[in-house]
Protein backbone atom coordinates (compact mmCIF):
# COMPACT_ATOMS: atom_id res chain seq x y z
CA UNK A 1 0.00 0.00 0.00
CA UNK A 2 1.27 3.42 -0.91
CA UNK A 3 0.87 5.43 2.29
CA UNK A 4 1.10 8.73 0.45
CA UNK A 5 -1.71 7.74 -1.91
CA UNK A 6 -3.89 6.52 0.94
CA UNK A 7 -3.17 9.76 2.78
CA UNK A 8 -4.24 11.69 -0.34
CA UNK A 9 -7.42 9.60 -0.52
CA UNK A 10 -8.20 10.38 3.13
CA UNK A 11 -7.64 14.09 2.44
CA UNK A 12 -9.95 13.82 -0.59
CA UNK A 13 -12.65 12.28 1.59
CA UNK A 14 -12.24 14.75 4.44
CA UNK A 15 -12.54 17.86 2.32
CA UNK A 16 -14.31 17.03 -0.93
CA UNK A 17 -16.63 14.47 0.66
CA UNK A 18 -18.88 16.77 2.68
CA UNK A 19 -18.46 19.69 0.28
CA UNK A 20 -19.48 17.99 -2.98
CA UNK A 21 -20.28 14.28 -2.71
CA UNK A 22 -22.47 13.97 0.38
CA UNK A 23 -25.27 16.23 -0.97
CA UNK A 24 -25.60 14.14 -4.15
CA UNK A 25 -25.20 10.83 -2.33
CA UNK A 26 -28.37 11.68 -0.41
CA UNK A 27 -30.12 12.85 -3.58
CA UNK A 28 -29.16 9.84 -5.72
CA UNK A 29 -30.29 7.10 -3.33
CA UNK A 30 -33.80 8.57 -3.37
CA UNK A 31 -34.02 7.13 -6.90
CA UNK A 32 -33.15 3.59 -5.77
CA UNK A 33 -35.98 1.11 -5.34
CA UNK A 34 -35.06 -0.98 -2.27
CA UNK A 35 -36.03 -4.28 -3.90
CA UNK A 36 -35.12 -7.47 -2.01
CA UNK A 37 -32.54 -10.05 -3.06
CA UNK A 38 -30.92 -7.88 -5.73
CA UNK A 39 -27.25 -7.53 -6.60
CA UNK A 40 -26.16 -3.90 -6.63
CA UNK A 41 -22.87 -2.74 -8.16
CA UNK A 42 -21.33 0.62 -7.38
CA UNK A 43 -18.63 1.80 -9.79
CA UNK A 44 -16.07 4.44 -8.74
CA UNK A 45 -17.09 4.09 -5.10
CA UNK A 46 -14.08 6.17 -4.05
CA UNK A 47 -13.95 6.64 -0.29
CA UNK A 48 -17.45 5.23 0.25
CA UNK A 49 -19.53 8.38 0.59
CA UNK A 50 -22.30 7.05 -1.64
CA UNK A 51 -21.69 3.42 -0.67
CA UNK A 52 -22.92 3.96 2.88
CA UNK A 53 -26.18 5.52 1.69
CA UNK A 54 -26.75 2.72 -0.86
CA UNK A 55 -26.23 0.05 1.81
CA UNK A 56 -28.74 1.76 4.10
CA UNK A 57 -31.27 2.16 1.27
CA UNK A 58 -31.29 -1.32 -0.25
CA UNK A 59 -32.73 -4.45 1.34
CA UNK A 60 -30.56 -6.11 4.02
CA UNK A 61 -30.72 -9.29 1.91
CA UNK A 62 -29.38 -7.53 -1.20
CA UNK A 63 -25.70 -7.88 -2.06
CA UNK A 64 -23.72 -4.67 -2.51
CA UNK A 65 -20.47 -4.76 -4.49
CA UNK A 66 -18.55 -1.48 -4.10
CA UNK A 67 -15.75 -1.08 -6.62
CA UNK A 68 -13.10 1.40 -7.66
CA UNK A 69 -9.97 1.34 -9.80
CA UNK A 70 -8.02 2.84 -6.87
CA UNK A 71 -7.04 0.45 -4.07
CA UNK A 72 -6.07 3.46 -1.96
CA UNK A 73 -9.55 4.98 -2.19
CA UNK A 74 -11.17 1.67 -1.30
CA UNK A 75 -8.82 1.23 1.66
CA UNK A 76 -10.15 4.48 3.14
CA UNK A 77 -13.74 3.41 2.44
CA UNK A 78 -13.27 0.00 4.06
CA UNK A 79 -11.82 1.52 7.22
CA UNK A 80 -14.89 3.76 7.57
CA UNK A 81 -17.50 1.15 6.64
CA UNK A 82 -16.05 -2.14 7.89
CA UNK A 83 -19.13 -2.62 10.08
CA UNK A 84 -21.39 -2.85 7.01
CA UNK A 85 -22.05 -5.82 4.71
CA UNK A 86 -20.20 -4.71 1.58
CA UNK A 87 -18.13 -6.67 -0.94
CA UNK A 88 -15.16 -4.44 -1.87
CA UNK A 89 -13.52 -5.05 -5.25
CA UNK A 90 -10.85 -3.27 -7.30
CA UNK A 91 -12.44 -3.03 -10.76
CA UNK A 92 -11.86 -1.12 -13.98
CA UNK A 93 -15.19 0.30 -15.22
CA UNK A 94 -14.17 -0.61 -18.78
CA UNK A 95 -13.96 -4.31 -17.95
CA UNK A 96 -16.56 -5.55 -15.48
CA UNK A 97 -15.83 -9.09 -14.18
CA UNK A 98 -19.47 -10.19 -14.04
CA UNK A 99 -21.73 -12.44 -16.09
CA UNK A 100 -24.21 -11.07 -18.61
CA UNK A 101 -27.62 -10.17 -17.14
CA UNK A 102 -26.47 -10.67 -13.53
CA UNK A 103 -26.77 -7.25 -11.83
CA UNK A 104 -30.02 -5.55 -10.84
CA UNK A 105 -28.69 -2.02 -10.31
CA UNK A 106 -25.49 -0.19 -11.28
CA UNK A 107 -24.71 3.11 -9.53
CA UNK A 108 -21.84 5.50 -10.24
CA UNK A 109 -21.43 8.97 -8.80
CA UNK A 110 -18.98 11.29 -10.56
CA UNK A 111 -16.78 8.62 -12.11
CA UNK A 112 -17.42 8.39 -15.84
CA UNK A 113 -15.88 11.76 -16.69
CA UNK A 114 -12.50 10.19 -15.91
CA UNK A 115 -12.99 6.88 -17.78
CA UNK A 116 -10.93 6.88 -21.03
CA UNK A 117 -13.16 4.58 -23.12
CA UNK A 118 -16.68 5.69 -22.25
CA UNK A 119 -18.51 3.70 -25.00
CA UNK A 120 -16.85 0.50 -23.76
CA UNK A 121 -17.64 1.29 -20.13
CA UNK A 122 -21.32 1.99 -20.89
CA UNK A 123 -21.56 -1.16 -23.02
CA UNK A 124 -20.18 -3.15 -20.09
CA UNK A 125 -22.91 -1.81 -17.80
CA UNK A 126 -25.58 -2.75 -20.35
CA UNK A 127 -24.10 -6.24 -20.68
CA UNK A 128 -24.09 -7.06 -16.95
CA UNK A 129 -27.50 -5.52 -16.15
CA UNK A 130 -30.52 -7.79 -15.93
CA UNK A 131 -33.41 -6.97 -18.28
CA UNK A 132 -35.32 -4.18 -16.54
CA UNK A 133 -32.23 -3.28 -14.49
CA UNK A 134 -31.35 0.35 -13.76
CA UNK A 135 -28.16 2.25 -14.55
CA UNK A 136 -28.05 5.31 -12.26
CA UNK A 137 -25.16 7.76 -12.45
CA UNK A 138 -24.17 11.36 -11.89
CA UNK A 139 -21.83 13.74 -13.68
CA UNK A 140 -21.05 17.37 -12.96
CA UNK A 141 -22.94 20.18 -14.67
CA UNK A 142 -20.98 23.00 -16.35
CA UNK A 143 -18.21 24.69 -14.39
CA UNK A 144 -20.15 27.97 -14.37
CA UNK A 145 -23.01 26.27 -12.49
CA UNK A 146 -20.63 25.01 -9.79
CA UNK A 147 -19.77 28.34 -8.27
CA UNK A 148 -16.98 27.49 -5.79
CA UNK A 149 -15.07 25.42 -8.34
CA UNK A 150 -15.61 28.10 -10.97
CA UNK A 151 -14.20 30.72 -8.61
CA UNK A 152 -11.13 28.62 -7.79
CA UNK A 153 -10.41 27.63 -11.38
CA UNK A 154 -10.90 31.16 -12.71
CA UNK A 155 -8.16 32.33 -10.36
CA UNK A 156 -5.91 29.34 -11.12
CA UNK A 157 -6.30 29.91 -14.85
CA UNK A 158 -4.07 32.98 -14.56
CA UNK A 159 -1.20 30.76 -13.42
CA UNK A 160 -1.52 28.18 -16.21
CA UNK A 161 0.12 28.19 -19.60
CA UNK A 162 -1.96 27.89 -22.78
CA UNK A 163 -3.25 25.53 -23.92
CA UNK A 164 -4.99 24.71 -20.65
CA UNK A 165 -4.35 21.18 -19.36
CA UNK A 166 -7.04 18.55 -19.89
CA UNK A 167 -7.58 18.45 -16.11
CA UNK A 168 -9.04 21.98 -16.21
CA UNK A 169 -12.30 20.86 -17.86
CA UNK A 170 -12.28 17.10 -17.32
CA UNK A 171 -14.59 17.01 -14.29
CA UNK A 172 -17.32 18.87 -16.20
CA UNK A 173 -16.81 17.10 -19.54
CA UNK A 174 -20.14 15.21 -19.29
CA UNK A 175 -22.41 18.14 -18.42
CA UNK A 176 -24.47 17.99 -21.61
CA UNK A 177 -27.39 15.67 -22.31
CA UNK A 178 -26.26 15.68 -25.96
CA UNK A 179 -23.05 13.96 -24.85
CA UNK A 180 -24.64 11.47 -22.44
CA UNK A 181 -27.63 10.30 -24.52
CA UNK A 182 -25.63 8.99 -27.51
CA UNK A 183 -23.35 7.06 -25.15
CA UNK A 184 -26.35 5.37 -23.53
CA UNK A 185 -28.11 4.69 -26.83
CA UNK A 186 -24.91 3.35 -28.32
CA UNK A 187 -24.66 0.87 -25.45
CA UNK A 188 -28.21 -0.34 -26.09
CA UNK A 189 -30.31 1.65 -23.63
CA UNK A 190 -33.67 2.86 -24.97
CA UNK A 191 -35.47 4.17 -21.87
CA UNK A 192 -33.48 7.15 -20.59
CA UNK A 193 -34.20 9.98 -18.13
CA UNK A 194 -31.73 12.83 -17.61
CA UNK A 195 -32.18 15.76 -15.22
CA UNK A 196 -30.09 18.58 -13.81
CA UNK A 197 -30.30 18.97 -10.04
CA UNK A 198 -29.05 22.03 -8.18
CA UNK A 199 -27.99 21.78 -4.53
CA UNK A 200 -25.56 23.61 -2.23
CA UNK A 201 -21.96 22.95 -1.25
CA UNK A 202 -21.55 23.82 2.42
CA UNK A 203 -18.19 24.25 4.15
CA UNK A 204 -17.65 25.36 7.77
CA UNK A 205 -15.38 28.13 6.49
CA UNK A 206 -14.25 29.65 3.20
CA UNK A 207 -10.70 28.87 4.31
CA UNK A 208 -11.44 25.15 4.54
CA UNK A 209 -13.21 25.21 1.17
CA UNK A 210 -10.23 26.97 -0.44
CA UNK A 211 -7.85 24.42 1.04
CA UNK A 212 -9.81 21.54 -0.47
CA UNK A 213 -10.41 23.20 -3.84
CA UNK A 214 -6.78 24.13 -4.46
CA UNK A 215 -5.45 20.57 -4.40
CA UNK A 216 -4.55 17.94 -6.98
CA UNK A 217 -5.20 17.95 -10.72
CA UNK A 218 -4.09 21.10 -12.49
CA UNK A 219 -2.69 22.52 -9.23
CA UNK A 220 0.03 19.86 -9.36
CA UNK A 221 1.06 21.32 -12.72
CA UNK A 222 1.12 24.83 -11.26
CA UNK A 223 3.18 23.55 -8.32
CA UNK A 224 5.81 22.19 -10.73
CA UNK A 225 6.26 25.64 -12.19
CA UNK A 226 6.34 27.49 -8.87
CA UNK A 227 5.33 25.86 -5.53
CA UNK A 228 4.85 29.29 -3.92
CA UNK A 229 1.97 30.01 -6.27
CA UNK A 230 -0.25 27.42 -4.56
CA UNK A 231 -0.43 29.34 -1.28
CA UNK A 232 -0.92 32.55 -3.25
CA UNK A 233 -3.84 31.02 -5.18
CA UNK A 234 -5.33 29.55 -2.02
CA UNK A 235 -5.30 32.97 -0.31
CA UNK A 236 -7.01 34.58 -3.32
CA UNK A 237 -9.60 31.78 -3.54
CA UNK A 238 -10.43 32.03 0.17
CA UNK A 239 -10.95 35.78 -0.14
CA UNK A 240 -13.16 35.41 -3.23
CA UNK A 241 -15.23 32.60 -1.67
CA UNK A 242 -15.75 34.55 1.54
CA UNK A 243 -16.89 37.63 -0.37
CA UNK A 244 -19.28 35.73 -2.64
CA UNK A 245 -20.59 32.90 -0.47
CA UNK A 246 -19.80 33.76 3.16
CA UNK A 247 -16.76 33.26 5.37
CA UNK A 248 -18.33 30.92 7.92
CA UNK A 249 -20.16 28.95 6.78
CA UNK A 250 -19.47 29.12 3.06
CA UNK A 251 -22.57 28.10 1.07
CA UNK A 252 -22.21 27.95 -2.72
CA UNK A 253 -24.58 26.62 -5.40
CA UNK A 254 -23.61 23.36 -7.12
CA UNK A 255 -25.27 21.49 -9.97
CA UNK A 256 -25.02 17.96 -11.32
CA UNK A 257 -26.60 15.81 -14.00
CA UNK A 258 -28.45 12.72 -12.76
CA UNK A 259 -28.97 10.12 -15.47
CA UNK A 260 -31.11 6.99 -15.36
CA UNK A 261 -31.27 4.30 -18.04
CA UNK A 262 -33.18 1.03 -17.97
CA UNK A 263 -32.24 -2.13 -19.86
Amino acid sequence: MNDTSEEAAAHYDQFFGPLYFEPYAIEVVKRINPAPDAIVLEIAAGTGRVTRHIRERISPSAKLIASDISKEMLAVAQKKLNHLDIDWQTIDAQQLPFRDNSIGLVVCCFGYMFVPDKPKAFAEVYRVLKPGGLFLFTTWDTLERNAASYTAKSIAKNYLEEPLPESYNLATSMSDEAVITPLLEGAGFAKIAIEKVGLFAVSPTAQEAAYSLVAGGMYEEIKKRNPAWIDEIRTKVEKALAEKFGAAPMVAPISAVISQAWK
